[in-house]
């Protein structure tokens, strides 16, 4: 006979509409489901939830601004410590509406992923049994593993939910981690009410600036945990707030808003802190005797702020031994891997990909990977005049031509030895100092210009483009025997709106921003949906000016009145001056009809090819 395990057994009762048998099911869990039942939800159904205008959502937003301004970046925080396990972080209101989601990638893509959206309301009546319901019912924190959601298309899912309480036991809000994954998540359910804890205690810091916020626990060394009370007191004694550890530690006393200090401790309130503001911790007593010790947190009015540590240890960081740079595309992650190989059998690496995608960061990481203990040296082979190319590379000696350095110049090559030579912009060397960089490449010696000596280096020749070789090969503007020596091996950056992990972009970019600040999937959607023809370095530049609107948090709002310049407009340098402003869109204009060849462009205008580049945003 077939032995079914007691979620099965009341799996099938809930299915074919029996009695659900008793203990098989968490007491919550079972009355959750008897009340679907009483509503007439279908558990083999698909729920058809409701998802409320967006303009309400921006309503419900403004009412808990500062509920939420510290609960994104609990969620981030929170996301961080659980990221890679396909989990999606949402903040409710009261009534468990998600105002803000903020997800891995997977999660997002994924149907369950596509329903837990700002505006959705994930009560039983329209979910049914759920972890964001029954904490917002319940005012617990509540975890629903698996088959225990009631239906059965929720099955592939835990999902855990703590709610976010004022000081007098009200629900303001409700913090949820879900993840598709049957598995029970112990640890992360102490994570999500470690964060709902933390969100609390920094609603009393931010709300009462004006009120000493004391710090009580029987044990000093718990007194930066999140297991400390803490009570924000006026400067008269009066009891503004309490947290919930705070009021477990006085249970039996009228530990609530409007009582008095006195009432709660038996050393007077102004001895205390006469204590407290001369000797940092002091024990006194509660009015049930019972030891405590205690510390001021906050000195009325505000003035000097130690806020509350999260047990375990040091403030949210990130892993310092993470890549520099995002490469989670596929067909770009397959040809990173190889990058290191092809770096230790010493072959020049060329990177193509338009502006702003990259290029000198993955260089510098070939250096890296290379393992090479010499210098990583840039050249921007645009912005060197023509006639001083050579130079710059190989060096010369003392008075070699006119203008010459005094004292020589040992030229980027030599300095580069034993480690990165990085030719960005390679289709702009001039012709005559490829055919010398050519010479270079196959024997690895150096002659400065009115040198007799010839040194020998060990270099790794790095270059980069964003323009087409082998259509210059064809021209006849860039040697085919250069092209075939730089490109042994080739990779690709992609444009940015063409890359996959195009997310995980946006919160590398923000991780290095602005640390603290957090990004929701909203937001992150709305960027997806625009062109970016600067690529990375454009998306960067829009994050900072949606980090100056609002420095705490980004949404889909902050990007409303971003604009983008045009590529016809101004450098910054000329931007505000008209008749410079004038000559550099003249320049820009030329120089993207001339498929972006600098060297052309100052061809046509007659300038020099150092004018042209520092008018361009290369």
């Amino acid at each position: 006979m077939l032995h079914l395990s007691g979620i099965d057994r009341a799996r099938q009762a809930l299915e074919r509409g029996d009695r659900l048998p008793g203990g098989t099911l968490p007491a919550a869990i079972a009355e959750s489901w008897q009340r679907c039942r009483d509503l007439g939800l279908d558990p083999r159904s698909v729920p058809n939830g409701e998802v409320i205008a967006f303009a309400e959502v921006t309503r419900k937003r403004e009412q808990v601004a500062a509920l939420r301004r510290l609960a994104l970046a609990e969620m981030k925080l929170l996301h961080s410590q659980i990221a890679g396990s396909n989990f999606i972080i949402a903040l409710g209101d009261a009534e468990g509406m998600v105002l803000d989601t903020i997800s891995d990638q997977h999660f997002a893509d994924s149907t369950a992923g596509r329903s837990v959206i700002p505006g959705s309301i994930w009560s039983e009546a329209w979910y049914g049994t759920n972890a964001l319901g029954l904490a917002a019912a319940g005012k617990e924190a509540v975890a629903v593993y698996g088959r225990e959601h009631y239906f059965a298309c929720h099955g592939h899912l835990s999902c855990m939910a703590a709610p976010i309480l004022d000081s007098n036991g009200r629900t303001l809000g409700l913090l949820d981690a879900s993840c598709s994954n049957e598995a029970r998540q112990q640890h992360t359910h102490a994570l999500v009410r470690m964060a709902a804890a933390q969100i609390e205690n920094g609603l009393i810091f931010q709300e009462r600036t004006e009120c000493f916020i004391l710090a009580f626990h029987p044990r000093a060394e718990y007194l930066d945990t999140l297991s400390a009370g803490l009570v924000a007191v006026s400067r008269d004694g009066e009891v503004i707030s309490l947290n919930r550890p705070g009021t477990s530690l006085l249970a039996g006393l009228p530990a609530a808003a409007g009582s008095h200090f006195d009432q709660l401790f038996e050393a007077s309130f102004g001895a205390t802190i006469s204590g407290l503001l001369n000797g940092g911790i002091t024990a006194i007593r509660d009015r049930a005797g019972s030891g405590v010790f205690m510390v001021c947190r906050q000195i009325a009015p505000g003035g000097r702020v130690s806020p509350a540590r999260r047990s375990g240890g040091a403030p949210a960081a990130y892993d310092d031994r993470a890549p520099d740079f995002v490469c989670e595309d596929r067909s770009l992650k397959r040809a990173v891997a190889e990058i290191g190989r092809a770096a230790a059998l010493r072959m020049p690496i060329h990177i193509t990909g338009e502006t702003g995608t990259g290029k000198e960061l993955m260089a510098r990481h070939v250096h890296t990977l290379s393992g090479r203990k010499g210098e990583f040296v840039a050249v921007n082979c645009g912005a060197v005049p023509e006639q001083l190319f050579i130079a710059e590379i190989f060096g010369h000696e003392r008075g070699a031509y006119t203008n010459a350095r005094s004292e020589g110049s040992p030229g980027l090559a030599r300095l580069a030895d034993r480690g990165t030579l990085f030719l960005d912009e390679v289709a702009d060397i001039p012709l005559p100092a490829q055919t010398a960089l050519l010479r270079f490449l196959d024997s690895m010696e150096v002659r400065a210009i009115g040198g007799q000596h010839t040194h020998r280096v060990d270099v790794q020749i790095v270059s980069a483009t964003n323009r087409d070789l082998a259509e210059m090969v064809a021209a006849r503007s860039f040697r085919a025997d250069l092209l075939y020596r730089l490109n042994a091996f080739t990779l690709h950056l992609p444009p940015l709106e063409a890359r996959s992990d195009f997310a995980s972009i946006v919160r590398h970019l923000m991780r290095k921003l602005a640390p603290d600040a957090a990004i929701t999937d909203a937001a992150i959607t709305a960027l997806s949906l625009r062109k970016w023809p600067g690529n990375i370095r454009e998306l960067q530049a829009a994050l900072q000016r949606a980090l100056v609107r609002g420095a705490d948090f980004v949404d889909e709002g902050s990007f409303d009145d971003c604009s983008y310049p045009e590529q016809t407009d101004s450098c910054a340098a000329c931007r505000g001056h008209p008749l410079d402003e004038s000559r550099c869109r003249e320049i820009r204009r030329t120089y993207r009809d001339a498929s972006e060849n600098i060297s052309e462009t100052a061809r046509q205008l007659g300038l020099s090819r150092t004018t042209v580049y520092k008018h361009l945003d290369l």
